[in-house]
């Protein structure tokens, strides 16, 4: 427990501080799970475009249109 105005102070900084340094961990790893679903959802869109282009459901434009080709 702090004694006096000057330990109150480093307390508080100090609590500050662990506060900041958490939050910039949860938003990293936030920032890093919307990336990691980004990547998973361009897979899911390439492997249906492939499964359309594999099943005739894909015409040339829809091919232009999504940048595929085969």
């Amino acid at each position: 427990d702090p004694k006096n105005v000057q330990e109150l102070t480093n307390y508080i900084q100090s609590m500050l501080q662990q506060m900041q340094d958490r939050f910039q961990t949860m938003s990293d790893q936030i920032i890093s799970r919307i990336d990691d679903m980004g990547t998973r959802i361009d897979d899911l869109e390439h492997n249906l475009n492939d499964l359309m282009v594999q099943t005739g459901g894909a015409t040339g434009a829809n091919q232009e249109e999504t940048g595929q080709k085969n």
